[in-house]
């Protein structure tokens, strides 16, 4: 029996804890031999969470009885990184016994990455790690340097995208044929057929919707004012935006402050946002940057289109270099204004067109098409 373990401490809602749950899912779901699927619980971050484990058959592996759930979440760059700095000097020791006593034949690596690595470096484990690159990472020197030291060490690198792979080419760390691209188990497509059925409380108006948490990297700010001046001519479009982060504040100030809370609404933390993507116009994601976000996919899935920014690492794949969608320029509030135009102006049937190439993209991002494409790299030959 094959033993896998994840390794994913986290103190804020990221995507990456979907990503996470479902890539667990996929492989209890599909593999065909009984498979022992366990997630490393670090700060207590997973018992949230535990319900939907327990009923699909995957164990919360305690590092210690150390909680920080009353706590969680955890913004701001401060506080982040002095929880940082505490798991990697609290849990390492802890790490390396459960490697030990475990065994797991794959040891699968998303956040706070340096703790697994740093092991890497100095003993030697029957585990075979895996490093899971998620979004858009940060080439900081510290990094190049601990991933050049682990490069012949790591089992594989997995990507998601075909961009950041490529990036990743030309730095020359990691061996070539090491590196490979999984995408995101976003699709559970079972769940969304049921979601999608139920009632949307906000479906009284025209709109757009964004989706994703309030951050600097969602630049919510730039939609809001590109949105704003698109009013000026179209008063009866509206602009949902789900999500919540630390950005809010900031958000709801401009909005009040310009005039816009007819039009412009911060919906805050939706749990099923499939009908409201279903009753909308189309999805518009400002992202700064993105790999290509789950909901890019979801809403691609749902036969809606996406407007997105041409930001690394991910919407210009995704959307077929725009043949799938609209992009405009990165940042760009003028651009975006007139991709919205573009997308109002369109016929309905080069709209179709688009749905057609960007649902098909959007299976590959289901959890059986992870499932098959990790089950290669698991039992690959390097």
């Amino acid at each position: 029996m094959k033993k896998i373990c994840y390794w994913s401490p986290h103190i804020s809602h990221v995507a990456t804890i979907k990503n996470v749950i479902n890539s667990a899912i996929s492989i209890k779901k599909f593999a065909k031999k009984e498979t022992n699927v366990k997630i490393l619980d670090v700060v207590g971050e997973w018992m949230e969470f535990k319900e939907i484990l327990d009923f699909n058959n995957i164990e919360l592996l305690r590092l210690s009885n150390l909680r920080l759930t009353k706590f969680l979440p955890i913004t701001g760059f401060v506080k982040s990184r002095f929880i940082y700095f505490l798991i990697f000097f609290l849990k390492i020791s802890q790490l390396k016994n459960i490697l030990k006593k475990e065994k797991p034949d794959f040891l699968i690596i998303h956040l706070i990455t340096v703790v697994p690595l740093f092991l890497l470096i100095f003993f030697k484990f029957q585990t075979k790690f895996i490093l899971r690159i998620s979004g858009l990472p940060k080439y900081t020197i510290f990094r190049k340097f601990l991933w050049k030291i682990i490069s012949n060490k790591i089992f594989s690198v997995t990507c998601p995208s075909e961009q950041t792979k490529n990036d990743l080419i030309k730095l020359k760390i990691f061996p070539k044929e090491k590196l490979k691209i999984l995408y995101d188990p976003i699709l559970n497509i079972n769940k969304i057929s049921e979601q999608i059925k139920e009632k949307n409380k906000y479906n009284d108006k025209i709109y757009f919707i964004n989706i994703g948490r309030l951050t600097r990297q969602k630049n919510q700010i730039l939609l809001i004012k590109a949105f704003s001046q698109l009013l000026k001519k179209k008063k009866d479009l509206n602009l949902y935006i789900a999500g919540d982060g630390e950005e809010k504040m900031n958000l709801e100030r401009y909005i009040q402050s310009n005039s816009l809370e007819k039009n412009i609404f911060l919906l805050g933390h939706v749990e099923n946002v499939y009908p409201i993507i279903r009753d909308s116009l189309a999805l518009i994601s400002s992202s700064l940057w993105e790999d290509p976000g789950a909901t890019m996919i979801e809403t691609a899935y749902c036969n809606k289109i996406v407007i997105s920014s041409n930001c690394p690492n991910g919407p210009e794949e995704f959307l077929k270099n725009g043949k799938g969608g609209f992009l405009f320029k990165n940042n760009d509030a003028l651009d975006l204004e007139n991709k919205i135009n573009d997308f109002l102006n369109e016929i309905e049937g080069a709209k179709f067109k688009r749905t057609v190439i960007l649902k098909k993209n959007s299976k590959m991002y289901s959890l059986f098409r992870h499932y098959l494409e990790l089950n290669k790299i698991l039992f690959q030959k390097i």
